[in-house]
């Protein structure tokens, strides 16, 4: 069986997408996705550097063109399967819901670019910031968090998970960590899946009772609690609220082995969650796509592993 994973925000890199705009269809898809963004998506992934593209606002909807747009050059000329799962990351989970059909392109980069502005203003109203926690007991890792009133933004697996509140908050954490734990502070402008975003949650709500979403052709995975999404209705849902809750990447891994996953690709930009992967998917075979040279041992892995053409 096969799983196509979408990362999320922070697995941007200068220049990611260089590579695939020597493809005339590929850049006039990109083009066109940066007509919907209102973004300058071709220069923003080829020479903008590493502090343009951490800006909330142009993160977001750079990470969702990468996603589809190697999602799209995967299936060109039926060069690949599609996949029997999807997940995505974070913001990951938008380019997830228009690989299983729920969302098009075009609705997927309207939800994001409203998505990805709300968050940007939410974050901006009060200085917070995110800490990955490495390591150490979960049980005194939880308490850790707790004792400095601070959420569990991401719950990655493999004893990750993202501390996220106020800088205060997080300073003392830092000050005060959890034994046996690595603490790192992470370059995001505020702390996403929290309280602290509620104010965004009413923005990407009203853009998206304006879609039409689809019915999944694909499993689709929520980050809310890892379980399949039945409807396009409730995958909406779920996409609004994802903004101000956590994010169980855990919980999406472990359905995915529950359901007898055995292969997963990492649209672009890949790296992360096949990262991730060797401690949270053990057994299962991963290519993460990084430019169109790494297309071919993608799509020979999805076509051992499953999929549907």
């Amino acid at each position: 069986m096969l799983a196509l994973l979408c990362p999320g925000q922070g697995a941007q890199t200068p220049g990611m997408l260089a590579p695939w705009l020597d493809e005339p269809d590929l850049r006039e898809r990109l083009e066109s996705y940066a007509a919907v963004t209102e973004l300058d998506l071709v220069a923003l992934g080829t020479t903008a550097d590493a502090e343009s593209i951490k800006d909330t606002r142009v993160a977001q909807p750079l990470l969702t063109a990468a996603a589809l747009l190697s999602f799209h050059a995967l299936l060109l000329d039926g060069g690949a399967p599609r996949p029997d799962v999807t997940a995505g990351h974070s913001v990951g989970e938008l380019a997830a819901a228009a690989i299983a059909g729920v969302l098009s392109d075009e609705d997927a980069l309207v939800l994001v670019r409203e998505r990805g502005r709300a968050m940007a203003d939410a974050a901006a109203a009060r200085p917070t910031g995110m800490t990955a926690v490495v390591g150490g007991n979960p049980e005194e890792v939880t308490a850790a968090l707790a004792r400095q009133h601070l959420t569990a933004a991401n719950v990655n697996g493999g004893g990750q998970v993202v501390a996220a509140g106020t800088l205060e908050q997080l300073a003392a954490l830092a000050a005060d960590p959890p034994a046996r734990a690595r603490v790192i502070p992470l370059q995001v402008a505020g702390a996403f899946h929290t309280e602290h975003m509620a104010p965004a949650v009413a923005h990407v709500r009203e853009v998206a009772v304006t879609l039409t979403p689809g019915e999944p052709t694909v499993t689709l995975l929520s980050n809310a609690d890892g379980n399949p999404v039945a409807s396009g209705p409730e995958v909406l849902t779920r996409l609004i609220n994802q903004v101000a809750s956590p994010v169980r990447w855990d919980l999406c891994c472990e359905q995915m082995l529950a359901l007898g996953v055995t292969g997963a690709v990492e649209l672009c930009p890949g790296g992360v969650l096949t990262g991730l992967a060797r401690r949270t998917l053990p057994g299962v075979e991963t290519v993460a796509i990084k430019s169109p040279d790494d297309l071919p041992a993608a799509r020979e892995l999805m076509t051992r592993h499953g999929g549907t053409r």
